[in-house]
Order: C-alpha cells, then sequence, then structure tokens
C-alpha cells in the first residue's frame, strides 16, 4: 500500500515526499478506516483524502462548505489529470446531468458537494447505486455548535454513519479546541475513529499586534513593507469594509471590498480577481476566506479585534500557505471588545453559548496583551506545547519592557469606584489626568480625591492600563451600560494592596519617520543562481496559459515550482519532470512550453520562441 500511495503522491501531484502525519492518515483511509484529522492550513490536508480517492475503488465524496472552495479545487485536480467535478447551484441544468452521469459511470475520481445538496433525495439516490470510495467531510468545525464558523446544515451529516455504514469517513478541520473537537466527534459517530493531530504551528507567519491609535496610518505603515503583495484586510463591519477599501485605492493599493451585503455576481468578481490577478487586496469581513487556496497570500491584517482565538488562527492562517514568510497583523482597542461583547448579549443564542463567547472574546483580549511569546500561547491554546519562544512574533523580534503598575492599577479602579462606574476608558483618562472639562465639572468628578492623582501618566499610557486590566479580569466592560467600566471581584485584592500588578510597556505609537523593521517577504534568492529577467519571463507564461484557461495561475505551477525551474534551469523534460509539483500530467502538458522559455532565455533571445495554440492549453479536463 505505501509504495501505492507514493506513486499516486510522485506521478499525480509531483511530490517527493510526504509531510507530517499525512501518509499515516491515507493509509488508515486507504484501508477503510475512518479519521478525524487537525492540520495546520498550508499542511496538505487535501492530499489526505484526494489520494484514497484515487487509490480506492469508486468515488470520493468531498463534502465542502464554499462554491469557491469547490470550484477552485476541481480546477487543481483537473491540471493533475485527476477526474474531478463538483455539484453545486452555478452549474445549469445540463451540467448537472453531466456531472450525474459521470457519477453513475464510474468516471470520477472526486466529486465535491455541500452538504445540503449531499442529503437531497436526488442525490442520495444516485450515491446508493454508485460505487464510493470515501466521505471526507471537509471545514468539519462547522458541525459544531460551539465553534467559531457553526453551519446548521452541517448537523445532517450524522446520517452519513447510518445510510452508508461500509464508507470510511474522514474529516478535516486546521482548527478546533478540546470542546470542538468532542462534538465533531460526537455529531459525526466518529467516537471509535483514531485522532490525528498534527502540529499547528506555521513558522513562516510572523504575528504582531499594536495597540489602536489611528488605524489607517498604522495601516498605510505596515503596507509599506508589503507593496504589490496580495493580501486580505479584515474589519468588523460592511460599512468599515466599503470605507477602508476606497481609502485604499486612492492611496494606491488595488483593493477591493467583499462582504454579504454585496450582489452575489460583485462578491464572485471580486475574489475571482483576487485569486486570479497578482497584488491584490481584499478588503473583508469574515464572509471571505475559508476554502480560498490562493498561496501567496502576504499578509492578514486585522483593523478589528476576532472574536476568537480560533477564527484568529483560521484567518491569519489564509496567510503564507505556500512556506514563504507572510505577516499576520492586527490592531486592536477597548472599543470593539465593546462592539464585539454587545453582538453576543443581542443575539439569540442560549445563554450558555454567550457564556463561551465571551470565555473566548477574553481569551482573544488576553493574547493582545501579551509581553511573551505570542506563537507558545496561540499553540497551548490548541493543546500544544512549545518549550522555547519562536523569535518570529513582535514580541520575540522586539521584547516587551514589563513595569509594576501596581500604584497605577489602584488609581485607575479608585478612579472606577468613585466615579460610580458607569463610564468609560476616555472619561476616566481625562479624571486621572485631571482634564478640566465641561463634562467632569458637570458630574462634579473634579472635585474628588482622585482628580488629577494620574497626572504622572498620559492618556496614552492611561489607555494601555485600563485596557490590560480588563483583558486581566481586573475591570470589566458592561454591554448594558454602554461600555462602562466596572470593578470585578478580582479588583479587591489589587485596591487593598494584598496583591501586585505588573504589565507590559506598551511602545509609543509609531510615526512616519520612524525606521521601521522590513516586513516578511519571500526569502531572497540565491545570486549565484538567480535570473530576475527569466523568472518574469516564466511568470509571464503562466499567466498566459492561466488566462487562456480561465483558472489561476497557481494552479499552472506555484511560485515555488517557478523558483525551481530559475534556479535548476533544466533544458530536456526528464529534468523537468525532477521539478517539485510536476506529474505526469503536467510534465505533459506544460514542459515544452516553460523548457522553450528557458532555452530562449539562455540563448540571450528573451522573446517566447514559440506562440502556444490556444486550442492546446484549453484542454478537455472533463
Amino acid at each position: 500500500m505505501t509504495n501505492s500511495v507514493r506513486q499516486v503522491l510522485h506521478r499525480v501531484f509531483g511530490y517527493s515526499g510526504f509531510l507530517g502525519q499525512q501518509e499515516a492518515v491515507i493509509e488508515h483511509t486507504v484501508a477503510g478506516g475512518d479519521s478525524l484529522v487537525l492540520m495546520p492550513t498550508g499542511g496538505g490536508k487535501s492530499l489526505c483524502y484526494q489520494i484514497p480517492a484515487i487509490v480506492r475503488d469508486g468515488v470520493g465524496i468531498v463534502v465542502s462548505p464554499l462554491i469557491a472552495l469547490m470550484r477552485d479545487q476541481v480546477e487543481g485536480l483537473r491540471q493533475t489529470g485527476v477526474r474531478a467535478a463538483c455539484l453545486n447551484s452555478t452549474l445549469s441544468y445540463r451540467e448537472v446531468l453531466d456531472v450525474e452521469a459521470a457519477v453513475a459511470a464510474g468516471r470520477l475520481d472526486l466529486l465535491y458537494v455541500a452538504p445540503e445538496r449531499l442529503l437531497g433525495e436526488r442525490t442520495l439516490e444516485l450515491l446508493s447505486r454508485t460505487r464510493l470510495a470515501l466521505f471526507a467531510i471537509d471545514e468539519a468545525h462547522c458541525v459544531s455548535q460551539w465553534g467559531h464558523d457553526f453551519r446548521p446544515e452541517y448537523l445532517q451529516l450524522s446520517a452519513l454513519s447510518e445510510l452508508f455504514p461500509d464508507v470510511p469517513r474522514i474529516a478535516l478541520t486546521a482548527t478546533a479546541d478540546d470542546p470542538t473537537r468532542r462534538e465533531i466527534i460526537d455529531r459525526l459517530s466518529l467516537r471509535d475513529a483514531p485522532l490525528f493531530v498534527s502540529g499547528f504551528d506555521r513558522p513562516n507567519i510572523r504575528y504582531q499586534v499594536v495597540p489602536k491609535n489611528n488605524a489607517r496610518a498604522q495601516l498605510r505603515r505596515f503596507l509599506k513593507g508589503h507593496h504589490g503583495h496580495a493580501g486580505i484586510v479584515y474589519c468588523l463591519s460592511r460599512r468599515k469594509v466599503d470605507e477602508t477599501a476606497a481609502w485604499l485605492r486612492e492611496e494606491g493599493v488595488g483593493a477591493l471590498p467583499y462582504h454579504a451585503g454585496l450582489d452575489g455576481a460583485t462578491r464572485q468578481r471580486h475574489q475571482d480577481r483576487f485569486v486570479r490577478t497578482d497584488g491584490v487586496v481584499i478588503v473583508a469581513t469574515i464572509a471571505f476566506g475559508m476554502g480560498i487556496d490562493k498561496p501567496d497570500v502576504r499578509f492578514v491584517a486585522h483593523l478589528d479585534l476576532p472574536k476568537s482565538i480560533e477564527a484568529y488562527y483560521q484567518e491569519t492562517g489564509r496567510a503564507g500557505r505556500d512556506g514563504d514568510p507572510a505577516d499576520a497583523w492586527m490592531v486592536y482597542g477597548l472599543q470593539e471588545v465593546v462592539t464585539l461583547r454587545s453582538m453576543v448579549e443581542n443575539s439569540e443564542a442560549g445563554e450558555a453559548r454567550k457564556r463561551l463567547e465571551v470565555r473566548k472574546l477574553d481569551a482573544m483580549l488576553g493574547y493582545c496583551e501579551l509581553a511573551t511569546c505570542r506563537r507558545r500561547t496561540l499553540l497551548a491554546y490548541f493543546g500544544e506545547t512549545r518549550s522555547r519562544d519562536c523569535g518570529n512574533c513582535d514580541n520575540c523580534l522586539s521584547p516587551v519592557a514589563v513595569w509594576d503598575a501596581t500604584e497605577a492599577s489602584q488609581k485607575a479602579m479608585s478612579c472606577v469606584h468613585r466615579t460610580g462606574q458607569r463610564f468609560g476608558a476616555a472619561y476616566l483618562t481625562d479624571v486621572l489626568r485631571g482634564r478640566d472639562t465641561e463634562r467632569v465639572r458637570r458630574f462634579g468628578h473634579d472635585r474628588l480625591p482622585t482628580f488629577g492623582v494620574g497626572a504622572d501618566l498620559d492618556a496614552w499610557q492611561w489607555r494601555s492600563v485600563l485596557r490590560q486590566l480588563v483583558a486581566r479580569g481586573l475591570l470589566s466592560v458592561e454591554i448594558e451600560k454602554y461600555g462602562s467600566i466596572r470593578l470585578t471581584d478580582a479588583s479587591w485584592p489589587v485596591l487593598r494592596g494584598e496583591a501586585e500588578v505588573h504589565m507590559r510597556k506598551d511602545g509609543r505609537p509609531a510615526t512616519a519617520k520612524r525606521k521601521r523593521k522590513p516586513r516578511a517577504a519571500p526569502p531572497p534568492p540565491d545570486p549565484a543562481t538567480w535570473d530576475e529577467a527569466l523568472w518574469e519571463a516564466l511568470r509571464s507564461r503562466r499567466t498566459e496559459i492561466a488566462q487562456a484557461q480561465s483558472v489561476p495561475p497557481y494552479v499552472i505551477f506555484h511560485d515555488a515550482t517557478l523558483r525551481e525551474m530559475v534556479e535548476r534551469r533544466p533544458r530536456t523534460r526528464e529534468g523537468f519532470s525532477g521539478l517539485t509539483g510536476v506529474g505526469e500530467t503536467k510534465l505533459r502538458r506544460y514542459a515544452d512550453d516553460f523548457l522553450a522559455v528557458i532555452t530562449a532565455h539562455q540563448s540571450g533571445d528573451n522573446a517566447n520562441p514559440i506562440e502556444t495554440e490556444p486550442s492546446r492549453l484549453i484542454e478537455d479536463f472533463g
């Protein structure tokens, strides 16, 4: 069996070896076993069901939540010669009939389908008379009501074990804490199935979190290190998405909005441009991203606080899928905490669910306020222990000073108490600093003992103190009272001098003149082997081929494969076949095109000597 799956890995996908637990998962599935697989984004989850579907008799059924995911996966598989198709609402009736006929005749290796269509009477009848290789339930965290992306239609998938008891099922996700894992196992009847957990670490991603202080100016500075790069900017509201995208375009950034308020055709057009064009930035709500296979996203920026560490991990995981360096950058403030908690309190969820979401939000805020290695805390949230700091997060690269904030905390808590526990951070800061404002005088708080007691700290420092006290649960934000800050049970030991408080000393807001550290970018090429002109010529040929087929450039070849072409300069089909990502089908389809570019370049003729027939590029992938 090992030889069989390794042959498929090399012959079809062009890889020389497996990553992590891929091989163990694949062999278990090929043997007919069920499993739950947790593997980080970019860790190769897809191969865990694609190869078994090719090796086993019958068609593999892949349950996917989004049409975009289905389409991109199918296009990528067809490029490698795998017989793949999908059933979704974008197909015409004639196309649906053709796909169903291919399934019934055994002409497909993989069929992608949404959960609601899978369990429709028509599809179940088709599958009942079809030889099935497996069921792969992708984005399996969607089945959990305790997870961050619950989809009610996923609950129906519990029927698969009863309807098709002899067909192996593999559930896969990149984000699931312990409660979510337990619910996946229970909902999908996987209690006797082994759990395969790969490391959650994405070492190529640099994590950076900064307190919000003029978010647009902060984003502008950040993006200077990512000129021409593809990226995603997440915002909390649709209005903010639209305004931010428009502002970025004024700044010269090719930015497009994406949210549920746009019509379907516009969302699809913007997503296609992002996937198929270099250097496009999408500004989006969390409605964007799941299932996007674009490998060269160089950054993910959050202008607002995500609702949980799971959501943050999944969203940042859309950067750097190709393994090259990428940035996960975020600005945050207490206002998002107020907004998100208000959304929780005003939702129709039950009380238990609301309490869970508040705890998850508190954990997210605590992550933001860390003075220690962010990666260690992020991995620990998912049950993974790391013995050493990562060296690739802001706190590791620029260690944060810690100061004794016990006295400042006592002043802040006393001010909260004496003003009646009904004001927000901005007003409390005014009282602490002794600002003689009309509002302070109107409430008589200029006569309090705490008025001006914190004049030794400026407004920026007091905002940091109050934010960190909330993050630690030493103060709380009351949603029902418009974000007023209140004492908690944990406040009193600090007020009585029975407990000390040490805080991170936040740096001053960056200015445009301050020298910035270079941002993450793909590793610099070896000057001894690198040829920039050849690189651009190969990218140009890839774009031409992709446009002729109406597919994203990366499904032809990833950048990593093009870099190998530049560095190794193969001259023969045999040499070309040794490149990473070149299987038998891609060798047959594309070797001559790219070898011609390399040969022409080395002979000094940078013009492509072969005009490729569009009819040869647009092959019948059915």
